[in-house]
């Protein structure tokens, strides 16, 4: 054995020497399904997902994301290469003749040596619950009609299917995941994404060209049923040595959230209600210690959600709080120790993550115990607090993160170094139900699921047997 593999070795006995002390051990499943193990290849820039629609100056681009906390709006973006064009909108319902249109900004911005097209972001604000809209966004001569369909109005008992994806980059890999998603026979109507979208930083200068190709590659999609964004660390775009000092500067110009909805300071977090769900978007990249504006604004948030109207509260965080591959090992640590008390004492339902490449489910555990002197200081079965699941595994150009921590910790319910995507379909206030589809698979299959009893409506009906 070479002095490297003796190095290794030693190490892997030495954590599972801890996680045993610490008894974590005798954790759930790991799959042994067997995936290919080498790099995800990027798709050519003469690929058809790439393709630029036909016509000068065609917008191109399209995506739509929630445009208020309600549900009652849309934000459509879009950019034009050439020159600014329209800024407007035309849109419909689909059950009316009477065509709308509403202005909206054009920005652009310089990063290195790139100078973007002009982006476009328009909100269409007070439209109708539950009703499908035409929408047409053009330049010149040239128009492109879209379509969405907006969610009931917040309500208990309303079922609606969210899609869930992360670390998507533009790969082979990449394009079966957002094959595989859409056609997925249950059927999402929002996409969840929890962070890492274009991976414009692995180019060299960070080329944000492959900004542009991504958002081609994703419009198919996009165009149609709002992705809800969260930032991750492939977004910071940090790079001082080329003079580019402005943390986050591609992703916050070309990807608009209505962070102001829900009182928020930044971008980069923020919440939206969505028919019977409550979603609340963290930044695993932007400061979130006591007192920061990040701090302040979750601990305000949390107390106004209303689990009699929006039952279910979902968290989006980049880097997973509980994680048991080696890479990334423990990076979240620090925002599990400021905040996961918080989520077991508001009893979120679900905590979704990437930033692992790869697919993990946790056991409802928490780990708020210790108080400097008890030695309580391992993960425990907690039926208030929620299931945390890591879904990093879109198909980025980095590959699988295959290595995982031995033995399998007790956290740990369910874990597979595989690319896809999962849907959270959400049935009632009490029962939602989640899948994980590897892309490897037949579009119906799921390769892991759970049902979901809802932790606040559970606590209710546990407290009225005991009060009975």
């Amino acid at each position: 054995m070479g002095f490297n593999n003796f190095c290794s070795a030693l190490a892997y006995f030495l954590v599972g020497l801890i996680l045993i002390a610490f008894g974590t051990c005798e954790g759930g499943f790991t799959s042994n399904y067997v995936r290919r193990n080498d790099l995800s290849l990027d798709m050519p820039l003469d690929s058809d997902v790439f393709r630029a629609p036909p016509g000068y100056n065609a917008p191109q681009q399209v995506h739509l994301t929630q445009g208020d906390h309600e549900g009652r709006a849309v934000i459509v973006s879009w950019i034009t290469p050439d020159e600014p064009g329209s800024n407007a909108v035309i849109y419909w319902a689909a059950n009316s003749k009477l065509k709308k249109s509403v202005h909206g900004i054009v920005l652009t911005y310089k990063y290195y040596n790139y100078t973007s097209g002009y982006i476009h972001h328009c909100t269409i604000k007070n439209l109708e619950y539950d009703t499908k809209y035409y929408y047409v966004v053009r330049s010149g001569n040239t128009k492109r009609q879209f379509w969405f369909t907006t969610p009931s109005k917040p309500n208990p008992n309303t079922p609606y299917t969210f899609g869930l994806i992360g670390d998507l980059g533009q790969t082979y890999d990449s394009n079966r995941t957002l094959t595989h998603y859409e056609m997925n026979p249950v059927k999402g109507q929002t996409l969840l994404f929890v962070g890492d979208l274009s991976y414009a930083d692995n180019y060299p200068f960070h080329d944000n060209t492959r900004w542009d190709t991504w958002g081609r590659f994703i419009e198919r999609n996009a165009g149609y049923q709002p992705w809800i964004w969260t930032a991750g660390n492939h977004e910071l775009d940090f790079v001082p040595d080329i003079g580019e000092t402005k943390p986050f500067k591609p992703y916050t110009h070309r990807f608009f959230v209505p962070y102001q909805a829900s009182g928020s300071t930044s971008p980069l977090w923020y919440s939206i209600k969505r028919a019977s769900a409550y979603i609340i978007v963290m930044s695993s990249y932007s400061a979130y210690g006591k007192y920061t504006p990040q701090y302040k604004w979750l601990i305000s948030e949390l107390p106004k959600v209303n689990r009699t109207e929006t039952p279910w509260l979902i968290v989006l965080m980049h880097s997973p709080m509980y994680s048991s591959y080696v890479h990334h090992f423990m990076e979240g640590e620090t925002m599990r120790v400021m905040y996961e008390s918080w989520f077991v004492e508001y009893k979120v339902d679900v905590v979704f993550a990437g930033h692992v490449h790869a697919y993990e489910r946790s056991e409802r555990v928490s780990n708020i115990a210790y108080n400097i002197v008890n030695g309580l200081c391992s993960p425990v079965k907690d039926h208030s607090a929620p299931v945390y699941i890591t879904i990093g595994d879109g198909g980025n150009q980095e590959g699988l993160a295959t290595e995982m921590t031995q033995p399998q910790p007790s956290y740990s319910a369910y874990r597979e170094a595989s690319f896809g995507h999962g849907t959270f379909d959400i049935k009632n206030r009490t029962h939602a139900y989640f899948s994980w589809h590897r892309n490897q698979d037949g579009f119906s299959v799921e390769a892991d699921s759970l049902w979901f009893h809802n932790r606040y409506w559970k606590s209710m009906e546990e407290q009225s047997v005991a009060v009975s």
